[in-house]
């Protein structure tokens, strides 16, 4: 399979950095780290959790942070004092980052079971929502604008 390069669109286009990013990502140009494993469920319409992996990690080792679209959850294991045999449980120190779409929110965060999962929603404000437009109330030629009222068309009927 041959590689897009999309070096060219860089130069003639402004603010779609984000955009050429995810393009490169997708098309595996930046390598995704594998640590720690997450799973992205929808658990509604405008519902998303994200599950991530941190056995070995408490509350206070985890930070999460949303930012614009993003969203950064990052774990560093507090320092144990005493002498470990053998260390089975990665304790290594990581950053993930997930790029949220517009409107996407945080609404939560909870650890449970060696597993941390992150609630999402996203809620479109009333002004992006689509709405119904009322036909008649123009400079129609069908009567409407010159005093007579439009006329309605029952639905039931057509």
């Amino acid at each position: 399979m041959r590689p897009f390069d999309l070096t060219p669109l860089y130069r003639s286009t402004v603010g779609f950095d984000r955009l050429f990013s995810l393009f490169d990502q997708a098309n595996g140009f930046e390598a995704a780290p594998g640590y720690p494993p997450y799973n992205i469920e929808r658990t509604g319409e405008n519902a998303y959790r994200i599950t991530v992996a941190v056995a070995g990690f408490g509350e206070g080792d985890l930070v999460i942070e949303a930012k614009e679209n993003t969203l950064t959850i990052r774990g560093e294991k507090q320092e144990k004092t005493g002498e470990v045999v053998y260390q089975g449980i990665a304790a290594r120190a990581f950053e993930r980052v997930f790029q949220l779409a517009d409107y996407v929110q945080v609404k939560g965060a909870a650890l449970e079971n060696g597993l941390l999962h992150v609630d999402l929603v996203r809620e479109i404000p009333e002004a992006k929502k689509p709405r119904i437009i009322p036909i008649g109330g123009g400079n129609a030629k069908n009567g409407a604008g010159n005093g007579k009222d439009p006329k309605v068309i029952d639905a039931q009927a057509a």
